[in-house]
């Protein structure tokens, strides 16, 4: 019976993503919206069948038979076409959220809470299917359903609402209180159209064909202008046969940033398994500083720097608001600041493909993780690199960041990878203040960040003397996870890259040899193979497999570095996203999705191998290349 239930989940690689830079929904295959939460990215669910195909709610449209279709993005744009094929004609159902004005920064775009659907038939004429059953808070309310003068509306217990406009009284029937939805059968002539809108909080709703078109040209126009604008070098030309991927790559970190707050979310989803009945599922939807600090740096990359100047201000004012002047910042943060993550699991959903627990809120939350600092002055040191001034408010925040990490480098901490074991002293985590201090102390001496630069540099250098002697195994030829262990960590990889030591040492070359000898399997990397108090396994690492790449790339290992990269590329599915990991033995799609992650590391990964291979990237300094080593000193 359990494998039965099981086939009622469609691959996690069947959905495309839409958004309005406030929510993200997931559209599958066969027409079906099966993962929506509504206002926020970061709000209860509305449609939960991914966790729960019976009782998490859905918004299917098909034809009649439950079609599976043909899925692709309108150029350039976050709106999602699916072409169904039926006996007599085809159906085309067009997918947004509505989007306009100014989305290069936050603040300046409007967008309602709503999901447009717009329906055509083609070559003939096609019977639809329509069915309509959301559940507000995770499936915990089951609302109720009735007509209005335009349509019919969801209410919850708790003042929820939610509308549904275009279907006609008479074709459609409302099912039982129990389990109620709404259902429509029609048919559609050749070169007829409706359209079906859903919006939240509202009483009704009711879009013409002449609105709807002028709101998909609004939106479509919107999206292009930001993927276009000028410093962001709209053709991508030096990514060659690979351009439209990191366009789309951009497009889809961009559906991860909160149009209000400049705030970035490391996935819309949560409790997607990182293995196929496993307990590792977590909820994702929330804004790491690690997570949020390498998205904003990608987008920087590719000339999007309004991105990292607001999320800067952002974490800047959250960390403020929380600690007030004994500032300490949090790993990570709700969309709007919130600090209350606690974790709960809903053991009324069965999870995807019986994937137990599902998880809202993130216990990691509480975690003390050391790498935040480096991140942090990273993304605010690529800006400023780029000729973006900071105001005085985020400088004084940079010298607090320094300050603090002076005080805490030589505490244990929780890792990259939020372990649920002890605290540790882990490499990747002292790097990473190491990067804080060391990039501080470059924007104190040219740029005259002020502060205590001789305390920095003090810090700095000792952190340096550990982790080369704590750090590293003689005995194996590489770093190690945490000092004292003999577990390989892929977060070593980016020893290089950070510019903590250069390509060509011994131990760097040895790290690099080690990840490929016992972490890498099929051309994928797993992150480590250590334990980490948590049961069972996971899959592949996305970002970890592209971090190979580059310093493959980096390394002069140009053949090697091309064929990880070209293996992972190809992996991507039919609308060029990612997941976090994949199944090295299948290529199955694991973890939440789509990852801001992967996506961070295929844009980096192409930059790298396109500057290696001497073709005009638009930022020549990258991270870890050798002008950018001997500009900074660290040759």
């Amino acid at each position: 019976m359990n494998n039965d239930r099981k086939t009622h989940y469609k691959k996690i690689s069947d959905y495309g993503a839409i958004g309005n830079l406030r929510s993200v929904a997931l559209v599958g295959k066969d027409g079906a919206i099966d993962w929506c939460c509504f206002p926020h990215l970061d709000s209860p669910s509305v449609f939960a069948s991914l966790l729960d195909h019976r009782r998490g709610g859905s918004f299917r449209v098909s034809p009649t038979g439950r079609s599976v279709g043909e899925q692709r993005y309108l150029s350039r744009t976050n709106i999602l076409e699916t072409l169904f094929t039926a006996a007599n004609g085809a159906l085309t159902v067009t997918d947004f959220f509505p989007l306009a004005g100014s989305i290069d920064g936050k603040g300046n775009s409007t967008a309602p809470c709503e999901i447009i659907r717009l329906l055509r038939a083609e070559g003939g004429s096609v019977e639809v299917e329509i069915v309509w059953n959301p559940r507000f808070d995770y499936a915990r309310c089951t609302p109720r359903i009735e007509k209005t003068f335009s349509g019919f509306l969801a209410g919850g217990t708790q003042g929820e609402k939610l509308v549904l406009g275009g279907l006609l009284p008479s074709n459609t029937v409302i099912s039982g209180e129990n389990e109620p939805g709404v259902r429509a059968v029609f048919t559609l002539a050749a070169g007829e159209e409706v359209v079906l809108s859903t919006r939240w909080d509202a009483e009704s709703v009711q879009r013409s064909q002449q609105e709807t078109h002028a709101l998909l040209a609004e939106t479509a126009t919107t999206w292009k202008r930001w993927v276009e604008k000028e410093e962001a070098t709209g053709e991508r030309a030096w990514a060659g046969s690979w351009s439209e991927q990191i366009i789309r790559s951009e497009l889809a970190l961009k559906l991860l940033i909160h149009a209000e707050t400049g705030a970035i979310a490391a996935a819309p989803t949560t409790s997607l398994p990182e293995t196929i009945g496993g307990e590792r599922n977590w909820d994702y939807r929330y804004a790491w500083i690690r997570d949020s600090s390498l998205t904003a740096q990608a987008l920087n990359s590719l000339g999007h720097s309004s991105e990292v100047r607001d999320f800067l201000v952002w974490a800047e004012l959250v960390s403020r608001q929380e600690c007030g002047t004994d500032w300490l910042p949090s790993i990570m943060y709700g969309l709007h600041g919130e600090t209350d993550l606690t974790e709960q699991e809903l053991p009324h959903l069965e999870g995807y493909r019986l994937s137990r627990p599902v998880r809202i809120g993130n216990g990691a939350s509480d975690q003390i993780q050391l790498d935040v600092y480096g991140e942090l002055m990273n993304s605010a040191y690529h800006l400023w690199k780029m000729g973006r001034p900071l105001n005085p408010t985020l400088w004084q925040f940079l010298a607090n960041l320094a300050d603090r990490a002076c005080t805490v480098w030589q505490k244990p901490d929780y890792g990259i990878w939020e372990v649920r074991t002890e605290p540790r002293h882990f490499v990747h985590s002292k790097l990473m203040v190491w990067v804080a201090l060391d990039r501080a102390s470059f924007l104190a001496r040219h740029y005259k960040l002020p502060g205590n630069i001789s305390q920095w540099e003090k810090a700095r250098d000792s952190l340096r003397e550990l982790i080369v002697s704590e750090g590293y195994n003689a005995e194996i030829g590489s770093f190690v996870q945490s000092f004292g262990s003999r577990d390989l960590d892929a977060a070593n990889l980016l020893i290089p890259l950070v510019e903590f030591l250069p390509f060509d040492d011994p131990r760097v070359q040895g790290t690099i040899n080690r990840t490929l000898e016992q972490l890498t399997h099929h051309g994928m990397v797993y992150r480590y193979l250590s334990e980490d108090g948590l049961s069972g396994h996971e899959g592949t690492f996305g970002i970890c497999t592209f971090w190979l790449v580059d310093v493959l790339a980096l390394s002069g290992r140009l053949e090697e570095a091309s064929e990880v990269f070209e293996s992972l590329a190809g992996r991507a599915n039919h609308l060029s996203l990612y997941p976090e990991q994949l199944d090295a033995e299948t290529g199955e799609f694991l973890g939440n999705y789509p990852q801001a992650f992967t996506h961070i590391g295929f844009i980096n990964s192409a930059l790298y191998l396109s500057l290696m291979e001497g073709r005009s990237v638009p930022i020549p300094d990258l991270w870890g290349s050798e002008r950018h080593r001997r500009e900074c000193g660290h040759t």
